[in-house]
């Protein structure tokens, strides 16, 4: 879309709250927004903003069309937005940046259910818990549930039927105590479910509803004169609180809330949402939510993203949420709180200092990374950064014109790979199409043809074009790149000679790069070898047509003896050559006595 598609379309905007969607080609949807003010919200993406992002700028232009959709809040605005965004995906929202996956304790839906641990979480009825960052954690959550309640580990199908059959016997785990024998009909289903909700409880943080079960058995086996039973429950229960006493707590009178803080990379490429999940004034489970900015995005946004998408994954039913600043919440039954004072802070604080921490071991990794890597992988990352371009420019064309006077047009391609030269895949062309000196036109026919024999033989294509010139040049290519649908598939830019400016399509303002750079090194040596490569083609192809314009200078010598000439002989140098004998026998002798002659008389 351009500016001309906004004006037709401003004044049918309206100004209530709704969610907007940029369409591209083949209906795909692009970007979904939402605004508490649609009129004004889109046409902050018309403006001549000059801290308007690159990707920003790119998806607007993509863009065939933009639909919205009317709501009566900006709540359900929100809501809207989030469905429509976890339905179509759109690769110009927000994106999760796939980490590796973290395993979740899992309890199985079966009859005296298994507890395990699984890194997916399948629609499969079972219950999953988690995910869980440390292993340390989990595994002393489920040690401690295996001393605890004595549940199954085997894998056997414990029907009634196969039960009441007698078709399975007590094994190693009932004699060390580690299992009550379900199997054989030693616990009643009724008792296992008990010890199964607990488990739950426990899994959930809330350790007060198991130590209060712990007790009410402690009480009920010294009733029953069971005091063996009533001391292992007593032994139990001071494991329990053992373990809740190793549990970072706050304040115990701190009910059930989620703590969320935002932290964002220099570059603001990267967001971080670091979460804590507090449960009974015990801080039970912590995670850090890494966010891909594809576009320029409010820090409100961002947060709200992350909250959203954390309490779907960790299936919390928190009454509160503590956040750093005030944002619009979807949901009007959880209560928000921006704490000053007091151990709400502490916590926003504690979770403020994970996410900095967290940046910091990101940083050093990657420096770490860096040194590791070779010079040619450290390039590439420069110039993807300096470029904003989405992927590695490991493949890189450059193209430049050439001709004297609009005579004899050519082109050239040269080929980086890695940042250095493949001289192997150079390739010049005759330009074709063109009459007289439109290098605009050129450029325009030589890059189509170029593209277009790549798709037919079902080549990769480069991951950044340099076109040698400005915006003239740069539009020219642009037009055949989107004639062939692949304009959207890599990246193009052109570099103007006299100021050494990096030119991007349809962005009037263009990039001035440090002379330093290794990014604008790279562009330039990529720009000097097509353009020495394109003269270099173009004074062979002149040298050759004045050798061949050269037999025409001899009286009696047209366009059909020429050709009988060059193809016997091969060249004119061969001709100069030729003794009489061998002329005569291709032209005749009164012919080969001129060329013979001609050529005498010039040496």
């Amino acid at each position: 879309m351009n500016k001309e598609d906004y004006k037709k379309l401003l004044p049918s905007l309206p100004t209530d709250p709704g969610v907007y969607r940029f369409i591209g080609a083949d209906e795909e949807i692009l970007y979904i927004g939402k605004a508490k003010n649609l009129k004004k919200r889109i046409a902050s993406y018309f403006t001549s903003r000059k801290d308007m992002r690159r990707k920003t700028k790119r998806m607007v232009m993509a863009a065939k069309k933009l639909n919205y959709t009317l709501v009566e809040t900006e709540q359900d605005a929100l809501l809207l937005e989030a469905t429509l965004i976890k339905k179509h995906q759109p690769r110009y929202n927000v994106a999760l940046k796939h980490s590796r996956p973290y395993p979740y304790i899992c309890i199985k839906k079966e009859r005296f259910p298994r507890i395990m641990i699984s890194r997916k979480v399948l629609q499969d009825g079972s219950k999953y818990y988690g995910p869980y960052v440390s292993k340390k954690r989990m595994y002393t959550l489920l040690e401690l549930i295996k001393e605890l309640f004595q549940l199954r580990s085997c894998a056997l199908n414990l029907s009634e039927e196969s039960i009441a059959a007698g078709k399975h016997k007590v094994c190693l785990e009932y004699h060390i105590k580690n299992c009550k024998a379900p199997c054989v009909g030693f616990e009643s289903e009724a008792n296992y479910m008990d010890k199964i909700e607990q488990v739950q409880n426990m899994l959930k943080g809330q350790l007060g509803a198991v130590r209060k079960y712990l007790k009410s058995e402690m009480g009920r086996y010294a009733e029953e004169l069971n005091f063996e039973q009533a001391q292992r429950t007593k032994v139990q229960l001071a494991l329990l609180e053992n373990y809740q006493g190793k549990s970072t707590v706050v304040n115990a009178n701190i009910r059930d809330l989620d703590v969320f803080t935002l932290a964002q990379d220099e570059k603001g490429e990267m967001a971080y949402i670091n979460y804590l999940k507090v449960v009974e004034g015990a801080i039970i489970n912590t995670f850090m939510l890494e966010l891909k900015q594809n576009l320029d995005t409010e820090a409100e946004d961002l947060l709200l993203f992350g909250i959203r998408e954390l309490r779907e994954k960790f299936q919390s039913i928190a009454p509160e949420i503590v956040v750093p600043f005030e944002i619009q919440l979807p949901w009007s039954e959880i209560q928000l709180t921006v704490p000053k004072i007091g151990d709400k802070k502490k916590l926003l604080e504690l979770s403020e200092k994970n996410a900095k921490y967290f940046i910091l071991q990101k940083q050093k990794q990657a420096l770490a990374k860096a040194n590791k890597m070779g010079k040619a992988e450290q390039l590439l990352e420069i110039m993807k950064k300096d470029l904003q371009i989405d992927d590695l420019p490991i493949h890189i064309e450059c193209f430049d014109n050439s001709n004297l006077q609009g005579n004899q047009p050519v082109s050239a391609m040269v080929v980086f790979k890695n940042g250095r030269p493949a001289k192997k895949e150079y390739r010049h062309y005759h330009v074709k199409t063109v009459v007289g000196p439109d290098d605009f036109a050129s450029m325009e026919e030589v890059v189509f043809r170029r593209y277009k024999r790549l798709l037919e033989e079902k080549k990769p294509l480069p991951q950044l074009i340099v076109i040698d010139g400005g915006k003239g040049q740069l539009s020219a290519a642009v037009k055949s790149l989107k004639a062939l649908g692949i304009f959207e598939r890599l990246a193009i830019i052109g570099i103007a000679k006299r100021l050494e400016e990096i030119f991007f399509p349809n962005d009037p303002v263009p990039l001035l790069l440090s002379k330093k750079s290794p990014t604008l090194k790279v562009i330039q040596q990529a720009r000097d070898e097509a353009h020495r490569f394109a003269i270099s083609f173009h004074r062979d192809v002149r040298s050759k047509q004045f050798l061949q314009n050269e037999l025409r200078q001899i009286p009696g010598v047209g366009e059909k003896t020429q050709e009988k000439l060059l193809l016997a002989l091969g060249s004119v140098k061969e001709v100069k050559k030729a003794n009489l004998s061998q002329l005569e026998a291709i032209v005749g002798a009164n012919l080969a006595k001129k060329i013979r002659t001609y050529f005498d008389a010039k040496s």
